[in-house]
């Protein structure tokens, strides 16, 4: 019988760690909403096997009526200019709340955007949010598109005034909120409790680890792979990809100049910060269902994980903000034919069923 994966370096004595994970800068936090009560009950958020809940917001407790209100606004067409665009047109639940196929997405007036669609799920745990960090709350993100000109091309007036003129929403935000009012601040709200809920840790990975399940020798190969150091000095050849890709959703949360690159059209966190040191840098996305949200990388460039792991094998540009990691490994970590399908095998263990990519 086929060993059980080992238990990866960030659970330990049952407490996961979240290795490398940024603090949460959110700003000063408004005083506690005021809804939670009897006729509005707390949320019985249950973490998935995989996952710890993620860190919930003192000043935004999940209820039943701020979650529902919140799972309205992300269907709302009403969101966008011409009401013919919600956060789920590009948020797509059936397929991991991804844009799936699409390189990057294309907003009310057929503008495509310039950066691939992530993910929502698992996005509690992460501290700051797009993949340049610009924001720092799941509430502040929430409001970006909609006033975005290439996505939703609205302005929060004019969504408060249309919700507004909506009998069912104005009973909806009382009842999750406590008093009357539409405003942008709980339109936000309302959306981080709804994404907030949205987790993702029932994968095969996740039941190999709770023993329930077996990776087969080759998934096994891409695991061990996956967390070995690459340090040929002493003997070490992994792809070492828990560096970047530790903790319960497999991203450190952290920004990284990956190698894709000698020069710029983007230049991420650094157009944010204003620090050259950190042009090119994104977010590293989490790995979990990362074979049902292609294609890949901040602009999308890649169309498989096969091309993703050759890009960490032997194609590693240098570039003067380049990670230091990747500069010690001098182009890639440079893996055989079979260890690159071997990685990829592991990687598809961290899908959900839910959002396996149907096969030809």
């Amino acid at each position: 019988m086929l060993k059980k994966l080992t238990m990866l370096p960030w659970i330990l004595g049952g407490a996961v760690l979240m290795l490398g994970m940024a603090p949460r800068q959110d700003p000063a936090p408004p005083p506690p909403p005021p809804g939670k009560g009897p006729s509005n009950p707390p949320f019985n958020l249950v973490p998935p096997l995989g996952i710890p809940l993620p860190p919930l917001r003192p000043d935004n407790p999940l209820t039943v009526n701020g979650v529902a209100l919140g799972q309205r606004l992300f269907f709302e067409n009403r969101l966008s200019g011409n009401n013919t665009q919600s956060c789920a047109s590009c948020h797509r639940p059936n397929v991991a709340f991804n844009d799936v196929g699409k390189a990057v997405s294309v907003g009310i007036k057929g503008i495509a955007g310039t950066r691939n669609t992530p993910s929502i799920l698992n996005s509690g745990f992460l501290p700051h949010l797009f993949w340049d960090g610009r924001a720092p709350s799941l509430r502040a993100q929430a409001l970006v598109p909609i006033q975005n000109p290439i996505e939703m091309d609205s302005t929060l007036t004019e969504v408060i005034s249309k919700l507004s003129a909506d009998p069912t929403y104005q009973s909806q935000f009382q009842n999750a909120f406590g008093t009357p009012g539409i405003t942008p601040e709980r339109i936000g709200l309302a959306l981080e409790q709804f994404e907030i809920t949205q987790l993702s840790g029932n994968s095969k990975f996740d039941a190999a680890q709770a023993g329930k399940a077996v990776l087969t020798a080759q998934e096994q190969r891409g695991a061990d792979l996956f967390r070995t150091p690459y340090n040929p000095p002493q003997g070490l050849f992994g792809a070492d990809c828990i560096r970047c890709h530790g903790g319960p959703i497999f991203t450190d949360a952290r920004f990284h100049n990956n190698g894709l690159d000698t020069t710029f059209k983007d230049l991420g966190l650094g157009a944010i910060d204003g620090n050259p040191a950190d042009d090119g840098k994104f977010k590293t996305p989490s790995l979990r269902n990362i074979a049902a949200t292609g294609p890949y990388m901040h602009d999308g460039r890649f169309t498989t994980l096969a091309e993703v792991v050759a890009h960490y094998s032997d194609g590693i540009v240098p570039s003067p903000t380049l990670d230091p990691g990747l500069a010690r490994e001098n182009g890639g970590v440079h893996l055989s034919a079979a260890d690159q399908a071997a990685l990829v095998a592991f990687l598809e263990t961290l899908t959900d069923p839910r959002y396996a990519p149907s096969r030809p």
